[in-house]
């Protein structure tokens, strides 16, 4: 069984940056698509970006333009890139193996000034 394992979080003032990362216990290449998903106080949880071993990407609506997905298959890394951040990205950020059902156990994200 896959184990994911975020990090990266923390407070950030809106405008900021910041950028999580997802290292997996084994090949993310036999993960194929990895994910970024995120859950706010009070609300559902939602995909914020997704990427296939052939690099294509999807986004939420919320963060296009503003965040990046990117994945280093040696590293069996799959990262986030999170810029011109605002309050309403305060969330739990969580990492996910599509294929296969598995999460991380998440890495929080403040965005307050």
């Amino acid at each position: 069984q896959v184990q994911l394992v975020e990090s990266g979080g923390g407070l950030v003032q809106p405008g900021g940056s910041l950028r999580l990362s997802c290292a997996a216990s084994r090949s993310i290449f036999s993960l194929n698509v990895m994910a970024w998903y995120r859950q706010a106080p009070g609300k559902e949880r939602e995909l914020v970006a997704s990427i296939t071993n052939g690099g294509t990407t999807n986004y939420g609506d919320s963060v296009k333009g503003r965040f990046a997905i990117s994945r280093d298959n040696a590293k069996n890394t799959v990262y986030l890139q999170m810029n011109r951040l605002k309050p309403e990205d305060t969330a739990v950020y969580y990492c996910k193996a599509l294929f296969f059902g598995v999460w991380g156990q998440g890495t929080l994200v403040t965005v307050s000034s």
